[in-house]
């Protein structure tokens, strides 16, 4: 198959369908980056260790290296989302069907963020092509279950880990520190953030990029008349124009879901807001390794409480968390039914 940044071009000028998506795709990411990359500095921001847009624009740097290092280390996420689905062996029909799915996504994840509600664009992908494979298949045959299950394992993993990592990073930072004068520390947790943020954004480039690099190889193949990318290596130019994308889109902001996570959910110290930085961090590079697709938003939003629990569980505000899972349990129905709609709307036309 070729997948030289020569033929990407050509593809895109002469295929509207490839165009498509190619824009949906980078669309997609963009979003991911303005909605869901600032739940990696929002603790950062909450606690005042950082300015609002100095903090937005190291997201975007650590993003972008996220998703190009991580990548060329361990693409094994990447590789569970293009093995996901079955979009059949006609790839015309699964590229129409593709682009269905990443419309689905960037309409249901927008309207979420206009309201301040961080949505999990990981679980609106899985969605979003589960949704379009069973419409393009007739059924859920074309649904690969031994991958799909990752995503099980993903979803306990970014809530039970992630409470369970932030409670206990917490409990431990407040035992070192506890005849420690409050002044003295503030500095050295201060800085601690910063990097706890930092270490976050790179996670979730890490974990969110390869994601939707894994997507964007699938519509490449589907052009070359390949029905799937197992086996073959993902080319660089494809890892540096997704990470540019997703660093662009940090940099856009976020203040409503920065404010949604980092200060409404929780009120943190500095101490908290590290822990559940590093908490969250630690969950997503185990993840990345084992190539299990977790939400980032899960992750953070899990260690975020976890911390909170350490002081009382009343130090959660409830509500906000009701709000977050609300969004995040119609995700799967929300943008499955979207995405198998507009699958066969977008059959229909092209």
């Amino acid at each position: 198959m070729d997948v030289s940044f020569s033929y990407f071009c050509q593809e895109i000028l002469s295929n509207p369908v490839m165009l498509i998506t190619v824009l949906l795709t980078l669309g997609v990411i963009f979003v991911n980056g303005w909605t869901d990359a600032p739940n990696a500095i929002a603790t950062c921001i909450g606690t005042r260790s950082m300015q609002v847009r100095h903090a937005i624009w190291m997201s975007a740097a650590f993003n972008f290296l996220g998703v190009l290092v991580m990548t060329r280390i361990n693409s094994s996420v990447a590789s569970t989302i293009s093995n996901m689905v079955d979009f059949g062996g006609e790839t015309h029909q699964a590229l129409v069907a593709l682009c269905a799915a990443l419309f689905s996504i960037v309409v249901y994840s927008v309207v979420a963020s206009l309201f301040g509600i961080p949505t999990s664009e990981s679980h609106s992908l899985i969605a979003g092509l589960s949704g379009a494979a069973i419409a393009v298949q007739g059924g859920i045959g074309g649904i690969n279950f031994h991958e799909w299950v990752k995503v099980l394992y993903g979803l306990v993993l970014s809530l039970a880990l992630g409470f369970f990592a932030g409670w206990v990073i917490c409990k431990v930072v407040a035992l070192i520190c506890a005849d420690m004068d409050r002044r003295k520390t503030g500095s050295f947790f201060q800085g601690g953030q910063i990097f706890g943020a930092a270490f976050m954004s790179f996670m979730h480039g890490a974990q969110d990029g390869q994601k939707f690099i894994g997507v964007l190889f699938l519509g490449v193949a589907f052009c070359n008349g390949q029905n799937s990318v197992e086996g073959m290596m993902i080319p660089v130019w494809l890892m540096i124009l997704c990470s540019t994308v997703m660093g662009v889109g940090t940099s856009v902001g976020g203040e409503k879901i920065i404010k949604s996570v980092g200060m409404d959910m929780v009120k943190l110290e500095k101490f908290q807001g590290f822990s559940a930085d590093l908490a969250g961090a630690f969950c997503l590079l185990l993840a990345s390794v084992s190539g299990i697709p977790v939400s980032t938003t899960h992750t953070k939003t899990s260690a975020i409480m976890g911390v909170g629990a350490v002081k009382r569980l009343s130090a959660i505000n409830f509500g906000v968390v009701k709000d977050m899972m609300l969004t995040w349990i119609f995700t799967f129905p929300g943008c499955g039914l979207i995405s198998f709609v507009m699958a066969k709307i977008f059959m229909m036309f092209f």
